[in-house]
């Protein structure tokens, strides 16, 4: 197996824990099913594509369009992010041998709150973040769209994210992809495809 030149890390749920299903859902005292039905369909979307500033997205983020404490929301989504078991140590392995690593996220302009929490900067670039790019995962262009940037072809780029929907759509436009589940899991990804040495007896 080819060695990749760059690597497309996804970050919420395989980077960085997401707040979406349990903390949301704490704040405003429901379950994840009845904030489902209370949050406006469309606003997330819009805010993830860079459409909705902050105060718009805050303003609409429930249908009905009532009121809740704003401030106090961002700030239990910004307290909540921290990395994922094992991720940091990998991530300052990967940089340390001078991997090519680039955020490829669907997120919103909250990715400057994980940034100011975690600092995740000292190990990637957060070159396509959608709210940035315009282009949301699992768009071809989104793909395709960093390679080009990049002047890589996708056969060199080694794509990772949790959902197995985004991995088959990178996989698609040709390049190889892995579905996270751990950091031990995606090490051993990396082992076999040269990034990482192999461990010897």
């Amino acid at each position: 197996m080819t060695s990749p030149d760059v690597l497309l890390l996804d970050v919420m749920g395989t980077l960085v824990y997401d707040p979406f299903h349990r903390v949301m859902p704490d704040f405003f005292g429901m379950s994840l099913e009845q904030l489902l039905d209370a949050k406006h369909p469309e606003a997330w979307v819009r805010f993830e594509h860079g459409e909705m500033d902050e105060d718009a997205f805050l303003r609409s983020f429930f249908a009905d369009g009532r009121a809740y404490d704003e401030g106090g929301f961002v700030e239990a989504v910004r307290g909540a992010y921290r990395f994922l078991d094992g991720v940091e140590p990998l991530l300052a392995e990967l940089s340390e041998r001078g991997v090519e690593m680039h955020a490829l996220s669907n997120y919103p302009c909250w990715y400057r709150l994980i940034e100011e929490r975690l600092e995740l900067s000292r190990y990637l670039d957060w070159t396509f973040v959608s709210c940035e790019t315009g282009v949301r995962k699992p768009h071809p262009e989104a793909y395709l769209g960093a390679a080009r940037r990049l002047e890589r072809s996708p056969e060199r780029c080694l794509f990772v994210d949790d959902r197995a929907s985004n991995v088959e759509a990178a996989r698609d436009v040709g390049m190889d992809a892995v579905v996270f589940e751990s950091a031990s899991q995606l090490r051993a990804a990396l082992r076999e495809r040269g990034v990482l040495p192999r461990r010897t007896a």
